[in-house]
This record gives C-alpha cells, structure tokens and sequence, in this order.
C-alpha cells in the first residue's frame, strides 16, 4: 500500500473517534464513564480474540498489559469522563495535545527527527482546534478538563509504545490483547465507583455497539496499523481530524451553530494535516508498510 493511501485509511480512525462524544451525549445512560469503557473495549476485544484467536508469549504478556493500560484503560476512562463533564468539542480539543506529546516523547524515546514542518502543523493544527470550539463564553469543568488532557497523553504515550515495542503476532490479535487488557484492568474500578451496570435500553444498546464495533474495533485496527507503518509525528498529527469530526457532526446532527471563527479553525484543521502528512523522501525511505522477518515467522502456521 502507497504511502497516500496509508495514510488515508489511518485517518478513518480519528474520524470515527470523533462520533464518540454525539453518541455518549445522545445514546448513553448519564454519568456512566467507566462502564461506557468497559463495554466499548472488552466486548471487541473478545470478539478478536475468538476470530484470531493466540496469547501473547514471554515479555509479551506484561508490554500487552502496559500497551493495554496506556492505549485503552487510561485513555477510554478519561475519554469518556471528559465527555460526560465537557462539551464534545472542548473536551476533544484538550485532548487534542496529544500530537505534541507524542513529537516530543517520539524525539526522545525513538530518536525521531521533530522537523521544523511538522511542529509548525502541530502549533497550527493545535490554534486551529482551539478556534473550531474554544471561546470567551466556554466554561471548562475542572475534572473534565483535566480528564481530556490526561486522555491526550496517554494515547501518546501508547502510540510510542508500540511504535517502540512493534508487534510480534498479526494485527488482530494484538489489537484484542490491548483491548481486553483494557476492559479487564477497569471492571473492578467501573462496579466498585458505578455499580452494576445499567439496564440496556434501545439507545444505549446501539450506543455502546457503535462504540464498540466502528469507533473501536475498526478504528484501532487502522490506527495501531497506521502507527507501525508511519513516522509517528505524522500519524499523531491526524488526530486534530477528531474534534473537527466533533464539531461537524454538533452542527449537522444536533444543530449547533458555526461562526466564521469555527469555520476558519476548520480550514486551519485541515491546513495542518496536509501539511504534516505531505509525503517527503525521508518518509518513503522508512516506511515499513511489510510486517518483519520476525513477525511474518511468528504469524505463519
């Protein structure tokens, strides 16, 4: 697969990632963060599990449990928090500093070369988020705030990760081990803090398998693909297309207004994508589109 095409497929993941604050403002049960985690990774973890169905082996058991942790745990808990407490847009704003982190982290941990182009998309990328749902009449609820901020970093610090690590089996069962890992580590904490779980309604029910199947199962598959096969600085930077998702779909689902600020913090969103992703020699030259002579043992029968 070309580059291009790469990265587009990649970009379905914060495009469906975007869908997350509609459905929990309209589709699920109030105040029920926790076991809104719970049921969006666990069930499609297992789902992967039972069709591709391998353990993790040796070191694997306890860096799938971390990269469980980091990519799911702690980011789909303080995901949802922040978009109980927040507006969908201002909480995937604050978010939305995870392309920083993970410039910086990606700099430090794996030696790449934070180029002048990309932290100039990133910066722009940030001010144009801000513009799309940041203003003076925005109140920022503390907790949630503070939830999207922490959502943000620790996606990053998943992201380099498994950029660090690799994978050493196919995709699909390394998405589920992060997946289950991620559902199992919050099951105590979601009945301890929450409670049984609630009665499962008509919205909710197709809330939580939105969730679960589109906006997770499919989105991290792209996404943990996208990560191994890309520089990570630009991947990271695609998740701007998050809270622009968030913001158009306010507008056209639930009839939020746009004011020419917002629609010009669109532009910006977009601007800096393209300018991140714009494909240049030393890309192509480290692409790793091909899984390794590792990994290809590791998956033959």
């Amino acid at each position: 697969m070309s580059p291009t095409r790469m990265l587009a497929a990649t970009a379905g993941a914060p495009l469906l990632w975007g869908t997350t604050y509609l459905a929990t403002a309209t589709l699920l049960p109030p105040d029920r963060p926790l076991t809104a985690a719970v049921l969006r990774a666990l069930p499609a973890g297992l789902l992967m599990l039972l069709l591709s169905p391998a353990l993790p082996r040796g070191r694997w058991w306890w860096r799938s449990a971390v990269l469980g942790a980091a990519n799911i745990a702690f980011f789909f808990s303080l995901l949802f928090l922040s978009a109980y407490r927040l507006p969908g847009g201002v909480a995937s704003t604050l978010s939305a500093t995870h392309p920083l982190v993970v410039a910086v982290l990606a700099a430090v941990v794996l030696h790449e070369a934070w180029t002048r182009r990309r932290a100039t998309a990133a910066l722009v990328g940030l001010a144009g988020v801000g513009m799309l749902v940041l203003g003076p009449d925005v109140a920022l609820d503390p907790i949630g705030a503070l939830a999207a901020v922490g959502a943000g970093a620790s996606s990053a610090v998943g992201v380099v990760l498994v950029k660090r690590w690799g994978r050493p089996t196919g995709l699909v069962p390394f998405t589920a081990w992060q997946l289950v890992w991620g559902g199992a580590l919050l099951v105590p904490a979601a009945l301890l803090i929450e409670g049984p779980p609630p009665e499962l309604t008509a919205p909710a029910t197709l809330g939580y398998l939105w969730l679960a199947i589109p906006g997770t199962l499919v989105a991290h598959l792209l996404w943990f693909r996208g990560i191994q096969a890309l520089p990570t600085t630009q991947v990271s930077v695609l998740v701007f297309l998050t809270p622009l998702t968030a913001v158009l779909l306010g507008w056209a689902v639930l009839g939020e207004s746009l004011t020419v600020v917002q629609l010009a913090g669109a532009a910006t969103v977009l601007a800096s994508v393209a300018l991140s992703t714009a494909p240049s020699r030393r890309d192509s030259a480290t692409m790793e589109v091909c899984p390794s002579p590792r990994v290809a043992l590791e998956q033959s029968p």
